[in-house]
């Protein structure tokens, strides 16, 4: 499978904004995203546990040791070099992924739960910034944020399915749902200022990004029920719901040169993230 049909197939939010970049930057992003679903598909296959492990070890043995005989990881590696990308932010999300390859997953509080969303997904959001060319050091946090906010509107959505395979990142309740959510929401208002200090040709694609993967947490609090919500199957925002979304991101850009920089907002999350991750490290 290509790396476009990778990102089509599996993200279809990230594609649909991702046609608002510039198609180089667009390539990059397909390699990065390419590089992650592969080791997603990892953990996420049918199988046994010990399988997955050793799968696992293997594909990060060959990137450790750049064997470019495997395109993803070629991919990969031109990336870090071309973008000065730091070989802890990559390690930080194998570690992510390595742990999720338990019989059982269990998440026992926020701390943990911030920490497993940075590796698994702030980190992604990171590496993209580098791609996006993005310097300004509050901006490169926020866009950890936006990645964290992503992934806990996944956590969120996929509750069901992460149960069946003895994932259980939050309680199976509507309350709780609606508790990460909040904290999400958070999230994507910290990431919103500094969008402003992305070049101008990438900025729009993101607040795309943003708006989509926002709504489908938006999408899920209308379920209004645990019923309702273990009922509706797999919570997407539909094509007509992206084309209003992507127009509501033209007001957002119209905001954002009217807005000044703000200091960033999750200071007390990233402190928590920091007591086992050195944040600044990676920036």
């Amino acid at each position: 499978m290509s790396d476009k049909n990778y990102l089509s197939t599996y993200a279809k939010s990230f594609s649909w904004a991702g046609f608002f970049l510039p198609k180089k930057i667009y390539f990059k992003c397909s390699n990065l995203y390419d590089f992650c679903r592969t080791i997603d598909n990892i953990a996420d296959d049918e199988g046994e546990i010990e399988i997955k492990r050793n799968n696992f070890s293997d594909f990060k043995n060959k990137f450790n040791n750049q064997d470019f005989r495997d395109p993803v990881i070629k991919n990969m590696w031109s990336i870090i070099e071309e973008y000065g990308i730091s070989r802890k932010i990559v390690n930080d999300l194998f570690d992510g992924v390595e742990s999720d390859l338990k019989n059982k997953v269990q998440i026992n509080s926020k701390k943990e739960l911030f920490i497993y969303s940075y590796r698994v997904a702030g980190t992604v959001g990171l590496m993209m910034a580098k791609i996006l060319n993005v310097k300004d050091k509050n901006s490169l946090k926020s866009a950890i944020d936006l990645g964290i906010a992503m992934q806990l509107t996944n956590i969120s959505r996929d509750i069901v399915e992460d149960s069946k395979n003895n994932r259980f990142y939050i309680s199976n309740n509507f309350e709780t749902i609606k508790e990460t959510l909040k904290t999400a929401d958070l999230f994507y208002e910290s990431c919103f200022s500094s969008i402003k200090n992305i070049p101008i040709g990438f900025r729009f694609s993101i607040l795309v990004a943003r708006r989509v993967y926002r709504k489908i947490g938006q999408n899920i609090l209308n379920k209004k029920s645990i019923e309702n919500y273990n009922n509706s199957g797999k919570i997407y925002v539909t094509n007509i719901g992206k084309i209003i979304q992507t127009l509501l991101s033209f007001v957002d850009l119209l905001r954002l040169s009217l807005i000044k920089d703000k200091d960033h907002l999750r200071y007390k999350e990233h402190q928590l993230i920091n007591e086992e991750i050195d944040l600044n490290e990676r920036l």
